[in-house]
């Protein structure tokens, strides 16, 4: 979330997380088509046959192919990468998602949902995959929770993106906050259940240790509500992904980002444990985009080139 000769260091944790709610958009070469539930059984004789014509048609799944459809998971609130336009689901991984498509024959439908709710949709069959700035993580794939308890049989991931996260305060920076361990003793939000959040926890246990008050966190369903209860001092800060950060600071007057990326880590395209045919296809239609440039203008347009990568890689999250 390029073709840079030189990458940010991937080392993390694990990054968002997001249960699906009705509302469900299509990824259609140039276009976005807003539905509900699922829409491809009456796919016409004349689109799957132009769709087969697509040069890594033949790389997906039967069931995908004569559905002439990939069902996609997402939580529709984390600008730059994926946000709501009235029925609209817009933003990078839309844009991905619709360029490759042109190399696939099949159409992208985004389902919006909440982000920690999204791998339990996908193992129960609801999306063929998580499209969502989701970080791969070994946790992830091999199904454990915070906790380390086996709670799922896991997913792979197509890496796509590196982002680390960042700081995000009032403009003007009131508190004259620069990094995270300063924010022991104070009220900050963040979005439940993401790698964000998970640098909160480590540090609130670190400034028990350092015998410093701990913080209080404040986490939201989603990161625009977090943002909402920082603009009304609520909370000192805000702590999110990059990219979406860079996008609240560059698009309103309200804030600003302070401090250095913390544990960058690659964002994946999630599909079930196993299901070497679809993300074999997913990775080469996404190292067809690298190559043909339909990736790097996608970043451009978001803003997000820091966070190209430069080939696809399944799992590379540690």
């Amino acid at each position: 979330m390029t073709a840079r000769t030189t990458r940010r260091q991937v080392t993390a944790t694990a990054r968002r997380a997001r249960t699906a709610a009705p509302v469900a958009l299509a990824v259609t070469g140039a276009l976005l088509l807003a539905g509900c539930g699922d829409q491809t059984d009456g796919a016409s004789e004349s689109s799957k046959v132009e769709g087969s014509k697509a040069p890594l048609f033949d790389k997906l799944p039967k069931k995908i192919q004569d559905k002439g459809v990939i069902k996609v998971g997402t939580d529709a609130a984390y600008k730059p990468m994926e946000y709501k336009i009235g029925q609209e689901i817009v933003g990078l991984d839309p844009d991905l998602a619709d360029a490759m498509s042109k190399e696939l024959g099949v159409r992208f439908e985004f389902t919006n949902g909440t982000f920690d709710g999204l791998i339990t949709s996908l193992q129960t069959g609801r999306f063929d995959m998580i499209m969502s700035s989701m970080t791969d993580t070994k946790d992830r794939q091999e199904g454990l929770d915070d906790q380390g308890k086996k709670v799922g049989k896991g997913v792979d991931f197509v890496d796509y993106l590196t982002a680390g996260s960042s700081i995000l305060v009032k403009k003007g920076n009131p508190e004259k906050i620069e990094s995270v361990e300063q924010l022991c003793g104070k009220k900050v939000a963040t979005q439940r259940g993401t790698t964000s959040h998970e640098i909160l926890k480590k540090q609130t246990d670190k400034c028990k240790k350092d015998r410093k008050r701990p913080i209080t966190v404040e986490p939201f369903d989603n990161d625009d509500e977090a943002r909402v209860r920082l603009k009304a001092g609520g909370v000192v800060a805000d702590i999110s992904d990059f990219p979406v950060a860079a996008n609240a600071a560059k698009e309103g007057r309200d804030f600003e980002v302070v401090g250095e990326q913390m544990e960058s880590a690659p964002y994946g395209m999630a599909v079930s444990k196993g299901n070497d045919k679809l993300s074999g296809a997913l990775k080469a239609a996404l190292s067809e985009i690298i190559e043909n440039g339909a990736y790097e203008k996608a970043l451009k347009k978001w803003g997000v080139e820091d966070g190209g990568v430069d080939a696809a890689k399944i799992n590379s999250g540690s």
